[in-house]
């Protein structure tokens, strides 16, 4: 996998994918940036969120639970100081669907977190990471959170 960052201008930056993406990346006006994209950092919690709601859905349809939609909500904390790496990471999972499993959504986010979500395990090595997750179910009207 090869990805080419150039400067732009300031603080800002493209990053261009292998395959023919790009993504702007930008520092805080405070930095010297004009806010033109999301920090560098961002994108790494981006990426993990995309990762693990990839496995996330694979497995659930292999699974073959009606699912029509997950979101995943993250929140971090950083170190104060330089380097300041990822030191707690919380994943909140809402997964929506037809009469879904909650032991079956459970399993698919323990294998994303524990076997398949490169970048969640490779963060995993700074971080304190946990989740938890929601069921909105179509057929009915509440949802349950699951810890």
């Amino acid at each position: 996998m090869k990805v080419r960052i150039k400067w732009i201008d300031g603080v800002a930056f493209i990053a261009e994918t292998e395959t023919s993406h790009a993504i702007v990346m930008d520092g805080a006006v405070e930095g010297g940036g004009r806010n033109l994209g999301p920090r560098p950092m961002e994108t790494v919690l981006a990426g993990t969120g995309g990762c693990t709601a990839y496995d996330v859905v694979t497995i659930l349809r292999k699974s073959r639970q009606d699912i029509v939609g997950v979101t995943v909500e993250i929140d971090a904390e950083r170190a104060p100081a330089d380097p300041k790496v990822f030191t707690r990471i919380h994943f909140h999972f809402a997964v929506t669907g037809r009469n879904l499993r909650p032991e079956v959504v459970a399993r698919a986010i323990d294998l994303s977190a524990e076997k398949y979500c490169s970048a969640s395990i490779m963060l995993g090595k700074t971080a304190a990471i946990t989740h938890d997750f929601e069921i909105v179910d179509t057929a009915a009207p509440a949802a349950a959170t699951h810890t």
